[in-house]
């Protein structure tokens, strides 16, 4: 970003038309501004913050004329922060007149929500007259890994340390489903069971520092492979195209919806799909479980550190799980189960309570529930959307790569939990990993070999 750490918090210029203040500047810079005004909370080692940095900068460079940009140091500045309800980094806060519109964005911030929220800030023919000036810029990379989970991480690490130019593109901040798990007891190497999100940060600190470039929490605008060997393109934003020799497909999966009435409308709102994300919310309170595998069973015992009450609801007739999990769910005196059913409508009610309707699968009779919150646990459904029909997939939608982890396209590799597999945990994400880029150098070599010999 163009400062130093010895300068944080000192209302220097930064990069671009980015300005750093303090909270005895608030008022002046902020609340008395004749200027829209967005303001930026951000922290240091803030993987989130690294990775909105370069968008921040870019949307100040762009709009700096008719938006102040500024930005705070968090740490230093805890009582504006407190006083704010600033309570993550980074916190980005828009504000016009002096007051604040309602919106702010937190977490793994995309530039399109930024550029949603300026448009709210200007009018609408100078954003317009902006917005079409944009240029797309040029990535040249040996290696482009999509998705930064373990499958991304463990490819990057292998290709860069193989002096690949390597870059790791992802629409969420990396760490994948690794980052959003509670513990993990079985990864090899930590010597005990290790936090999700402590595993994924390892993973990317060592991909970077192997030398791999990440562009996170971005909205990949297309994919273009070249069925011939050529050179494959990803657009980013609608900005930045990345090309490459090779592709490492590793976006992973996302939560399988159960496609009841209201699931989509109230998620984040009373139902969940992540316990580690939400649980907190919960202490004290009344929820149900929606599932009866692994993650299912293994999730509601960590859900009873904090609620009081756990149902379970399976649509068979006993639990799919694991053993050891079975027996210590079964023998929990705060979590009941409720076999044969099926979720077939959520509703939010006026007091924050939740209503589900389950229908008994044996009897086919509609029942209604009233819970604190929902969560929902009934597999995974590999990202393909951004992939076109090029890419060989399977019914289930999972990409076909051999042991090789090679796709039907050449320089196109898959790897984690978006293949097909018989078994998907991080570890053997991992092994894919590594896989996909040993066998995309050895592509890059005979790719070189190949353009030498015919220019002689």
């Amino acid at each position: 970003m163009g400062y130093s750490m010895s300068n944080k918090g000192k209302g220097i210029e930064m990069t671009g038309n980015i300005i750093e203040i303090n909270m005895n500047e608030y008022e002046q810079k902020i609340l008395n501004s004749k200027e829209p005004v967005i303001l930026d909370f951000y922290s240091d080692e803030c993987a989130p913050c690294d990775a909105l940095a370069p968008k921040y900068e870019d949307m100040a460079n762009k709009f700096g004329r008719d938006i102040k940009f500024y930005k705070i140091f968090r740490q230093q500045n805890r009582e504006l922060a407190t006083k704010l309800g600033v309570t993550s980094s980074p916190t980005v806060i828009f504000y016009k007149d002096g007051k604040e519109i309602s919106g702010r964005l937190m977490g793994g911030i995309k530039k399109t929500e930024l550029k949603e929220k300026i448009h709210e800030l200007i009018p609408n023919d100078t954003f317009n007259t902006i917005i079409s000036k944009k240029e797309t810029k040029t990535k040249n990379a040996d290696v482009i890994i999509l998705g930064g989970g373990p499958a991304g991480a463990s490819a990057a690490i292998y290709a860069a340390q193989a002096k690949l130019k390597t870059i790791i593109i992802d629409t969420a901040l990396p760490g994948g489903q690794v980052k959003s798990t509670h513990m993990i007891s079985n990864y090899p190497g930590t010597g005990k069971a290790i936090e999700g999100y402590m595993l994924a940060h390892y993973m990317e600190t060592q991909a970077k520092n192997a030398g791999s470039e990440v562009i996170g929490a971005v909205d990949i605008t297309s994919i273009q492979f070249s069925k011939n060997g050529g050179l494959h393109r990803v657009v980013v934003d609608e900005e930045l195209e990345v090309v490459s020799k090779t592709i490492i497909l590793a976006m992973g999966a996302k939560p399988r919806l159960v496609n009841a009435i209201g699931e989509k409308e109230l998620s984040g709102r009373g139902i969940s799909y992540c316990s580690t994300c939400d649980g907190k919310y919960y202490d004290g309170k009344e929820l149900f479980v929606i599932g009866g595998g692994n993650s299912a069973v293994e999730e509601s015992l960590f859900l009873t550190r904090f609620a009081s009450k756990i149902t379970i609801i399976q649509q068979l007739d006993k639990l799919t799980a694991n053993q050891t999990a079975i027996d210590k769910v079964l023998a929990h005196p705060n979590i009941q189960l409720l076999y044969r059913q099926e979720p077939r409508k959520f509703e939010l009610l006026d007091n924050n309570k939740m209503s589900i309707e389950l229908e008994d699968l044996n009897t086919g009779k509609i029942n209604k529930h009233v819970t604190d919150g929902i969560f929902i646990f009934v597999g995974m459904v590999p990202n393909v959307s951004s992939l076109d029909e090029s890419i060989h997939k399977d019914k289930g939608g999972y990409v076909i790569a051999n042991e090789d982890m090679e796709t039907n396209i050449p320089g196109v590799y898959a790897a984690g939990d978006i293949r097909v597999k018989k078994i998907r945990q991080a570890v053997t994400a991992v092994s894919d990993g590594c896989i996909a880029a040993i066998n995309a150098e050895k592509y890059i070599q005979k790719f070189q070999e190949e353009k030498v010999g015919a220019q002689k």
